[in-house]
């Protein structure tokens, strides 16, 4: 009786230590913003107003964590809106037709205390390629309003707008290929 006793203890804080735990994006603090170089001289920035991300995983510090968000295209905004309804066109993001954008991450390897690098396939205009982004892990706190446990994360990298035919009459010169991405994101531990 003492080895089954024993036995399934040790089952217990197995499951426990491995459990998987799932953290959603709290939209009031979490942020999706990208920017363009407009004729090499200006930045233009512009951000996804809807969008929500989910992580999942097994480890504290979030070494095996999957990412997954999905966006709403037509939420963009640049603080101009007769811009914000030319990238909503076909000539860029054709929102009409190609309404999400989505990522899920397939690997994250560390490269520094408390930073990765997060891998994984983007899909815009129905077109998958995979990017690496650069992950930073801000830490974990108990929230004091929620009460629930809150973890932040900032991801930062560069896509090719010309991988997935996102304004390709549009050359270089005039617009930048190369898209930085900045994501700032808290996120809920859900029970």
């Amino acid at each position: 009786m003492k080895k089954l006793s024993t036995f399934l203890t040790l089952a217990f804080l197995s499951s426990a230590v491995f459990a998987q735990t799932t953290w959603k994006s709290d939209p009031m603090h979490s942020k999706l913003a990208f920017s363009t170089t407009h004729l090499g001289i200006s930045d233009v920035a512009g951000l996804f107003k809807n969008f929500e991300v989910t992580i999942s995983g097994n480890q504290a510090n979030f070494s095996d964590a999957v990412f997954k968000l999905t966006a709403d295209v037509g939420s963009i905004d640049t603080e101009i809106e007769m811009r914000d309804n030319h990238l909503k066109s076909a000539d860029f993001f054709e929102t009409e037709k190609f309404p999400k954008m989505s990522f899920t991450s397939t690997s994250i390897k560390k490269s520094g205390k408390d930073r990765y690098k997060l891998t994984g396939n983007l899909t815009i205009r129905d077109i998958t390629k995979p990017v690496t982004m650069d992950l930073w892990y801000r830490g974990t706190v108990d929230n004091p309003q929620s009460k629930a446990k809150t973890a932040g994360f900032q991801l930062t990298g560069t896509i090719n707008r010309s991988d997935f035919k996102v304004g390709p009459n549009f050359p270089a010169p005039m617009i930048s290929d190369e898209v930085k991405i900045k994501a700032d994101g808290e996120f809920t531990q859900k029970p």
